[in-house]
């Protein structure tokens, strides 16, 4: 089953006095339970094309649908519900509270859906376990090395059990065992949850552990291939 549908999508940037078209009428689908990596050049439309999906940006023309919801109009308000329900971020700088413990932050997203505090305790503390820092749970982030600090964004793009995690460079600032461990979890997670990853890389390492590998050249798809 199809959780994200893109069609026809186009992104221009034209604000500045050269228009740059970041993408250039995109197709793609993205199944439930993949474990997908887009990859391409810098500047090929990757990360704006994980932006959109996202709903962090809106297309100059075409459509995002995830799980039969247009998101391109829908109002602010009701964008910013979407995605705090329905979608999980993993950035390349972790963007962690950084006066909030590891369990403070994975229970913030829980806090902002209204879920009791007992509760949203009880899930941080267990994805905190399942990515195997639970140990680290009352640890502000700035006494955390860079891979436990990802290691809890992980957790916390989880905590809202979203349709699917969108992880943009998330292996960048990573030594390699590291990124070695955290691919192990994301796909151990996909493999027996049926978590949708989705990926933004110029990392060969992500690009090995992924099932699918969309290449974005020229903010077109250039190939697409199954493994």
């Amino acid at each position: 089953m199809s959780i994200i549908q893109i069609t026809n999508l186009y992104k221009i940037y034209d604000d500045i006095k050269v228009p740059v078209h970041a993408l250039n009428g995109v197709d793609l689908n993205i199944e439930e339970g993949e474990f997908t990596a887009i990859v391409g050049p810098s500047g090929s439309g990757k990360t704006t094309l994980l932006n959109l999906i996202g709903g962090l940006d809106k297309p100059t023309k075409g459509e995002v649908v995830i799980d039969g919801t247009g998101i391109n109009t829908l109002r602010s308000r009701k964008l910013i519900d979407f995605r705090l329900h329905n979608i999980g971020f993993v950035f390349q700088a972790y963007n962690l509270i950084p006066v909030l413990t590891a369990i403070e932050n994975v229970a913030f997203i829980l806090q902002l859906q209204g879920v009791a505090k007992d509760r949203r305790v009880k899930r941080a503390r267990e994805l905190l376990e399942a990515v195997g820092i639970g140990d680290k749970a009352d640890q502000r982030p700035g006494n955390l090395s860079g891979g436990q600090q990802q290691r809890v964004a992980v957790a916390r793009a989880l905590a809202s059990k979203p349709k699917f995690i969108l992880a943009d460079e998330p292996t960048a600032n990573l030594d390699s065992t590291s990124t070695s461990e955290l691919l192990d979890i994301m796909q151990r997670m996909n493999e027996e949850s049926k978590i949708t990853f989705l990926f933004s890389t110029h990392d060969k390492r992500v690009m090995d552990k992924a099932r699918r590998i969309i290449t974005i050249d020229d903010g077109k798809v250039a190939s697409d291939e199954n493994f």
